[in-house]
């Protein structure tokens, strides 16, 4: 809203951007401080013309992705969340005094953002009861049996701009000069030069197919022909072959998590658009069915 981004620029929280990143983060204490315990939610921290802040109030804004302040510690984090939250209510009453909250369009916009976060908030609700960890180890049980088996290469290349410089390369190489090294002096791609032209491993299709086809067919150890392709002339070493292991649960468990999460939220919506009476003023009327003239017979 217009009126919270006034408030970062010119409140209390403007304070941390001016402040160099390496002066927001606190010195290294000699002993690990004993942290404070939370306040209850009721608790108020401030009070603005009579109207009290609690320690809930500040859990709300600290949630609010437009402040996060990331390098800044609790302490300063909650002192600056005091000095927005005063700012706001400052801001709220003189509002009020000016009876914005009664003109037609904020009620409009009041009722949209009570619907929005309403909807936010039951989304997220539902969508956390969906992550069980039955849920989970179904899905990835599921995933894993659908998965077929995929040939991975380990492979190293050199990429030069003529066919000649790659001929001179892969004779170098084949007389027992060592890939890397040749791949550190002569290759022009950037991005594995400087390790010795090491891809890592890839399955086909992850590779332009002239590339990939040269690659899959050699044998471990063994070192290309030039092979052309949109980017150049390459000359190919293949260091391993092997069957791409299957990703384990753990590995997989913060994507299995969001799938649920978001599937859960998206049939939530869908089943709600197909038991509601939905109307809209602009759709385009049905096309009336001809009258059967058959039916004005006796």
């Amino acid at each position: 809203m217009k009126t919270c981004s006034l408030l970062w620029r010119t409140g209390a929280l403007a304070l941390v951007l001016a402040v160099p990143a390496a002066a927001q983060t606190p010195a290294p204490a000699q002993a690990p401080a004993a942290q404070a315990p939370a306040q209850a939610p009721d608790t108020v921290v401030a009070r603005v013309n009579g109207t009290p802040v609690t320690a809930g109030d500040l859990a709300v804004a600290a949630d609010d992705p437009a402040l996060s302040l990331p390098g800044v510690s609790d302490d300063q984090k909650k002192s600056l969340l005091v000095d927005y939250m005063v700012d706001l209510k400052l801001g709220a009453q003189a509002a009020e005094k000016a009876k914005i909250g009664e003109s037609p369009d904020f009620t409009r916009k009041l009722a949209y953002f009570r619907d929005k976060l309403l909807l936010d908030e039951y989304l997220e609700r539902e969508g956390k009861k969906a992550v069980t960890p039955e849920a989970a180890r179904a899905l990835y049980d599921e995933t894993v049996k659908a998965m077929k088996p995929e040939e991975e290469v380990h492979a190293r290349h050199i990429l030069v701009e003529s066919e000649a410089e790659a001929k001179k390369i892969a004779a170098r190489i084949k007389g027992g000069e060592d890939f890397a090294k040749v791949a550190a002096e002569t290759s022009k791609d950037p991005g594995s030069k400087a390790e010795g032209g090491d891809l890592g491993w890839f399955t086909k299709e992850r590779m332009v197919a002239p590339f990939a086809e040269a690659a899959f067919k050699l044998d471990a150890g063994k070192v290309s022909d030039p092979i052309k392709t949109q980017f150049g002339w390459h000359v190919i070493k293949v260091e391993e072959k092997r069957t791409k292991p299957v990703p384990g649960f753990d590995e997989m468990k913060e994507q299995i998590d969001a799938y649920l999460t978001r599937k859960t939220q998206q049939d939530i919506i869908t089943k709600l658009r197909e038991q509601a009476k939905i109307e809209k003023a602009d759709a385009a009327p049905k096309a009336q069915e001809p009258k059967n003239p058959e039916s004005k017979k006796p």
